[in-house]
């Protein structure tokens, strides 16, 4: 094996966090979300059997599986556990990139000469479950694809490890939904042609799935064919995103440094949606004309849905903004950041607000942030503030 590439994955995850909490939670159909309104954030193995799934809407879960049991996530405890398996494996892996709150890749290329890979690996694994009390599966492969595609076909408790002279036929079998890439609609597309099976897919030529889907059909082709060189990327976990406006003119318009928050908190909300991050600190800065600055500050549960934290900006903002000076200055900083793939609270929303988020972000990235923005915060322009304060004087 030249390269040896870990992909280690917690085991239903959020769902094995609650049951370190309540014993009596082990073994029974349970489903991690919030409100009857509300999507499945996670679901134990015994739920899935009944065929409840992530991001299905409670009410259809509870219909397949009416003996489930309903738990409103904590993602102040999942975050918790999550960093002190980050931290089990920092300390003994040479090189470990957190790919989400659960999932971790690490290189290990040339461990075998001294130790052996698979050992190691499998001693690691058995250190964060005696550690922390969680079930973890991992697979060892000779990149990320093979790697991630294997600990998906282990679980639960998986611990595969897939040589270079056994990639292809591993590969081969599995459905094109396998490759981390493909998403329902290129699924659809390509099975449309009678393309289901990563083999299938292995042996179109190249070129014609790049007509097909664009610059993705190169790429697809390669992971098809076992051929991933993406590197690990050390771990570093960012402290927080913030943004300032300096107003060219000092200004005491309410209406307008509102208007202007608002579509600030729109942009950072969407930032930490874009990079996959959770938030639990809002910290807002206002300076007044004779410099003195100020800053206030809020917990809330992790989120990154720009309403939850609009109106916690705003709250913030009529709590400190009292003096009645004119200000040259407001910013706002979202810290205490957590990654996650959960692109809103999924404990608190609904279904429908999760579909107007994913809708929304979709446009944002496609046509610029400016392309769909909430009424109350339109006069934001993140490349021309200066216009604001002109339309207001």
């Amino acid at each position: 094996m030249g390269r040896a590439i870990v992909h280690m994955d917690l085991d239903t995850f959020f769902v094995s966090c609650e049951r370190l909490t309540n014993s009596e939670l082990n073994g029974i159909p349970l489903i991690i979300g919030g409100g009857d309104r509300g999507v499945v954030a996670s679901c134990s193995y015994e739920a899935r059997t009944f065929g409840v799934r992530s991001a299905m809407p409670i009410k259809m879960a509870l219909r397949l599986c009416p003996q489930a049991k309903v738990v409103k996530g904590d993602m102040e405890l999942y975050s918790k556990l999550s960093h002190t398996v980050t931290e089990v494996i920092e300390e003994k892996a040479p090189v470990m990139e957190k790919a989400s709150i659960d999932e971790f890749y690490l290189d290990i290329t040339g461990m075998d000469k001294f130790y052996g890979s698979y050992k190691w690996t499998d001693e690691l694994a058995h250190s964060v479950t005696r550690e922390t009390g969680l079930p973890i599966s991992f697979a060892l492969s000779i990149n990320k694809t093979v790697s991630k595609i294997a600990t998906g076909e282990g679980k639960p408790l998986g611990n595969l490890e897939i040589p270079e002279n056994k990639v292809q036929s591993f590969l081969n079998p599995l459905s094109i939904q396998k490759i981390p890439m493909v998403g329902q609609v290129t699924f659809q597309l390509l099975s449309r042609i009678g393309i289901r099976t990563i083999q299938t897919l292995s042996e179109m030529p190249a070129e014609v799935l790049q007509q097909m889907i664009g610059k993705n059909g190169i790429e697809l082709w390669k992971k098809a064919n076992g051929i991933d060189n993406n590197p690990v990327e050390p771990y570093t976990e960012r402290k927080s995103i913030s943004t300032e406006h300096t107003f060219t003119q000092d200004t005491i318009d309410i209406a307008l440094l509102k208007a202007l928050l608002i579509g600030m908190v729109e942009k950072l909300a969407f930032q930490l949606r874009s990079e996959e991050w959770l938030t639990s600190t809002v910290v807002i800065k206002i300076r007044y004309a004779n410099f003195d600055t100020e800053t206030k500050q809020c917990k809330i549960p992790y989120t990154s849905a720009d309403h939850t934290l609009t109106r916690c900006v705003t709250d913030l903002f009529d709590k400190l903004y009292h003096r009645r000076m004119r200000l040259r200055l407001i910013g706002i900083r979202f810290s205490g950041l957590v990654r996650g793939t959960y692109q809103i609270n999924l404990f608190e929303d609904t279904e429908e607000l999760l579909s107007l988020y994913q809708a929304m972000d979709k446009m944002k990235s496609r046509y610029g942030f400016d392309a769909v923005m909430r009424c109350a915060g339109a006069s934001f322009k993140p490349n021309n503030k200066a216009e604001i304060l002109k339309r207001k004087y």
